[in-house]
């Protein structure tokens, strides 16, 4: 195995379905700009409340990617 160096971003992605389709929508639109994605992490959970129901979620991620030689 090679050593790899390692860029982190943090995104916000949202989903008015669930929490995996927000993670999923952040880390998809960083694939689009974006090569060698390896890992994310979950930094932040919170959610948008529009007439007393929960309308949308907003995570936060954390998201690595290794550098080209």
């Amino acid at each position: 195995m090679s050593e790899h160096v390692y860029k982190i971003i943090e995104l916000t992605g949202s989903s008015q379905t669930s929490i995996e389709d927000a993670v999923q929508n952040a880390v998809a639109k960083a694939g689009e700009t974006l090569r060698n994605l390896r890992w994310f992490e979950v930094v932040e959970t919170r959610g948008y409340i529009e007439g007393n129901s929960v309308a949308y979620w907003q995570v936060t991620v954390k998201i690595g990617f290794t550098l080209e030689d």
